[in-house]
This record gives structure tokens, sequence and C-alpha cells, in this order.
């Protein structure tokens, strides 16, 4: 889990992740420096399984995962918002697939409602297809167009995928569950999870939002992810 100042949720969120977890398990969250309560709720949570990693300066949440990633020691991670919610059998789920392909993206829903989100080109439900899981290129396509639901907050990697995610390209700025979608889909490691595994909390401090974004940054993203695509096909060689 990389967390920034999520003294309002971050609690909760712990909560639903311990209750999923087993004893040998862990949770790694690494503190981008934040300013507000966080650090202390953290540390609060009496359980074990619970480690704090405490940066000095706030160096954004994609290096924060990435640290993340390198410090967890399982043989399985699942990745974590600060703000969200575990469906129960969560666990179970990205385990088995992450196993069984390397890198596992489930579908989640909405917090409250219970309801998929609707793709911003389509506005129907946006949801992940076991079947599609090998449409390696289809998937990278959809990628680029916008229109593919991965989110980091859904996702997992089996332990040998580690050093091909990590460290992330020095050009990554944003988006770094699409850089481990597409190693995912560049290698044919990736398994779609149709079972939602988290319910989204949608808020005004999300780190990715639904707002539409102007088209500068837009095509910036989209060189980023062709360059993603270059760099994942050497690293999974």
């Amino acid at each position: 889990m990389a967390a920034y100042n999520g003294a309002a949720y971050i609690e909760h969120q712990l909560r639903s992740i311990l209750e999923e977890l087993h004893t040998g398990d862990e949770v790694v969250v690494v503190d981008d420096a934040s300013r507000d309560e966080t650090v202390a709720i953290v540390e609060r949570i009496d359980d074990p399984r619970v480690r704090l990693i405490r940066q000095q300066a706030n160096r954004g949440y994609v290096r924060t995962f990435e640290s993340a990633i390198l410090a967890a020691n399982g043989e399985i991670l699942l990745l974590a918002d600060q703000d969200d919610e575990w469906i129960q059998g969560r666990r179970a789920l990205l385990v088995a697939a992450a196993q069984e392909g390397g890198v596992a993206a489930s579908n989640l829903v909405l917090l409250g409602s219970d309801k998929p989100l609707r793709s911003p080109l389509t506005g129907r439900p946006w949801i992940l297809r076991a079947s599609r899981s090998g449409h390696r290129v289809r998937n990278e396509l959809r990628m680029l167009a916008g229109d593919m639901p991965y989110f980091g907050c859904a996702m997992a990697l089996r332990r040998d995928m580690v050093a091909r995610v990590a460290p992330f390209p020095d050009f990554l700025t944003e988006s770094h569950d699409l850089w481990i979608a597409t190693v995912g889909n560049r290698g044919g490691f990736m398994r779609h999870v149709e079972a939602p595994t988290i319910r989204r909390r949608v808020h005004d401090s999300n780190a990715s939002t639904p707002r539409p974004r102007g088209l500068i940054h837009v095509l910036k993203s989209r060189w980023m992810l062709m360059k993603a695509y270059v760099e994942a096909g050497r690293r999974v060689r």
C-alpha cells in the first residue's frame, strides 16, 4: 500500500485487508511523507502483520508503490490503495489467478452501490472478461484507447514478476498499474478475474480520477504507454 494523507479512510481499508489475510501474511504500508495523521493511525493498529515504512521526502504515488513492491516479502503481492474496501474472498481469488499466470487483475465495484464503473468511452459497464485474458494485443490497444479497466488496487503479482516490473522505468510518472498490466499482457502472464474484489471509494483526492483530462495530458500518457510496451518487450524476453 502506498499511503499519503490518508487519515480519513486508511484505518477502514486496513481493517478490511486484515480480515482477509492469513497469519503469515503482511501488509507493507509505505507512507509518502504524509502531513496528516496517517502514520499515527497506522501505528495504532495493533496487528503484527502491519509493517510501516516511512519515506522522509514525498516521492509521489508511482515511486511509493515501487518501494512497497520491492519491500514486500510475500510469494504473491496484492496491491492496495489507502481508501478502498476489500471484498470477502479477494485474497483467494487473486492468489489463485496470480499463481497461475503471474499477473492478475480483477473487476471492482463502487463503494456504496456495488455497481461497476462505466467506460469513459462507451458508457457501458467497465468489466474485465476472463476469456480475454490472453488477448494480448487487443488488451494493449484498448489500454492505448483508454478503455481497459486495469486498476492497481485490483491487481496482484507473483514473486517472479517483481524482477520484470521493478524497478519501474524512469519515464513512468503515472499509471503504475498500466505498466504492470503491459508487462503482464506483453509476456502472456495476465489473468482476468471476473468477480469484483474491491469496493472503490471515489472522492476528490483519488490519485486516479474519472474526470476528463486535457488533450496534451492524454497524448503524453499515450506516448508513455507506447514506451512502456517497448520496455516491457525487453523485460519479458
